[in-house]
């Protein structure tokens, strides 16, 4: 399959996955996170999926569109490993949907980055939240969530926090042994 090809199906996975998660999540409150910026297609689609939900945005920096950024208090600049603790400060247990675009061609490191950011979807989530990824951001509390039929196994993965977890006592994530990621 070309990379062409291989971008197509990934695109059209993404949208059908997005279009699914944000139909389950219509009646489940609380805020949405987009992991990875990029050019801010998805942010974009998912404005327009969930116009009545506030999205909050993590990147590294921004790259995209001019009328793909969100707005500062919206947006969260920095590693994740700086950005997702403070993230868990504040929304811990209250996130509806976490989208995660936080794949490269670098498969090692985009193994260590998903094992990070699965660390801290279980803290994040509130019972019965979803994410959806382009990598597989499995964790302990998670059940997985049938693909769409369009979807074809392993180009994206669908899952639902089964139950709610404790949360550190000091309310700290740093404090909480969530799992921080650092690039090789």
């Amino acid at each position: 399959m070309s990379r062409l090809d291989i971008n197509i199906r990934r695109l059209q996975a993404q949208r059908a996955c997005l279009n699914l998660m944000a139909e389950q999540i219509r009646d489940l409150p609380g805020p949405v996170f987009e992991l990875g910026l990029g050019n801010g297609r998805t942010y974009d689609h998912l404005r327009e999926l969930l116009p009545d939900r506030e999205i909050f945005v993590f990147d590294r920096e921004v790259a995209a569109h001019p009328d793909c950024i969100p707005d500062p208090a919206h947006l969260f600049l920095g590693d994740f490993q700086e950005t997702l603790p403070r993230a868990v400060d504040r929304f811990a247990g209250t996130v509806a949907l976490i989208h995660a675009d936080i794949g490269s061609a670098n498969a090692a490191r985009d193994a260590l980055l998903a094992s990070a950011v699965a660390g801290f979807l279980p803290v994040l989530l509130r019972p019965g939240g979803l994410v959806a990824a382009d990598r597989n951001v499995a964790f302990a509390e998670a059940l997985a969530v049938p693909l769409p039929a369009a979807v074809a196994p392993e180009v994206y993965f669908l899952y639902r926090q089964a139950a709610g977890i404790e949360l550190p006592e000091t309310g700290n994530a740093r404090s909480g042994g969530i799992r921080a990621f650092r690039a090789p």
